[in-house]
């Protein structure tokens, strides 16, 4: 699997979402590069780990847990929220950072924040009749509802393939991964600080799941961005940045 290492300071550990790559995380690494020792991951059948079959949540948790330090904070961003929370979970990370993520994707009966599954399995369906349409389709879904939605879908169709195209069953798999994982039932025991930082206008995780879901974790704190969509870290890179530092300082001083 594919790290990249950059920076110097405390680690932060930086998980992509479905059908991306480590290097869109750019503009937020920029930022956070003079503080953090940062460890940009490609997933497997992503990016530059491509060739890399995908084995599941907890064997992807373990093989990144085993090439970065064991004090590393954790952030994932959409379906890497759920690799990122997994390590938490299991005690591979010292805190926590869910950017647009939830511990379950998926509306149901007792979760209806969530988006309906149809969202999921009609990108599954597609994949194999027309593989960049379907890319495309999801990377508008991903700007929709940013203040710079325009800026936002450029950036994400420039370099959306910069380390390379993933693999048709990696993205199969992580549909699959968001259709059906949850792990609200664990979040109560979530034994480290997390910080969850929602985009008001994401069309595919909603403000009010993440505000719901920072609720269950005893040490949770929830971070609305006013005029985000689903990748702030685009849009919103300053106030990413900086909530992400106020984080970290709030930590250390606990």
């Amino acid at each position: 699997m594919r790290i990249e290492t950059h920076g110097q300071g405390p680690a932060l550990v930086l998980i992509h979402g479905w059908a991306m790559h480590g290097g869109l995380f750019a503009p937020l690494a920029q930022r956070l590069g003079d503080h953090h020792r940062l460890f940009l991951v490609d997933l497997p059948g992503h990016g530059a780990s491509r060739d890399t079959p995908w084995s599941g949540l907890a064997e992807t948790v373990a093989a990144i847990a085993a090439q970065v330090p064991r004090d590393a904070l954790w952030l994932g961003w959409s379906l890497g929220g759920l690799v990122a929370l997994r390590a938490a979970l299991d005690r591979h990370a010292r805190g926590l950072v869910m950017l647009c993520a939830t511990p379950r994707f998926t509306a149901a009966g007792d979760w209806p924040e969530g988006v309906e599954p149809a969202v999921f399995t009609g990108f599954a369906r597609e994949l194999g009749s027309d593989f960049a349409a379907t890319i495309d389709r999801f990377l508008a879904l991903e700007a929709m509802g940013s203040d710079h939605l325009r800026a936002d879908l450029r950036h994400l169709r420039a370099h959306v393939f910069d380390h390379g195209e993933p693999a048709p069953a990696a993205l199969q798999a992580g549909l699959e991964l968001l259709l059906s994982c949850d792990l609200r039932a664990a979040l109560p025991g979530l034994a480290v600080p997390s910080l969850w930082i929602a985009g008001r206008r994401d069309r595919l995780v909603t403000a009010a799941a993440m505000r719901r879901a920072a609720g269950l974790a005893p040490r949770g704190r929830f971070l609305q961005i006013e005029g985000g969509g689903h990748a702030p870290f685009l849009s919103h890179a300053d106030e990413v940045a900086a909530a992400i530092q106020g984080f970290v300082r709030a930590d250390a001083d606990a």
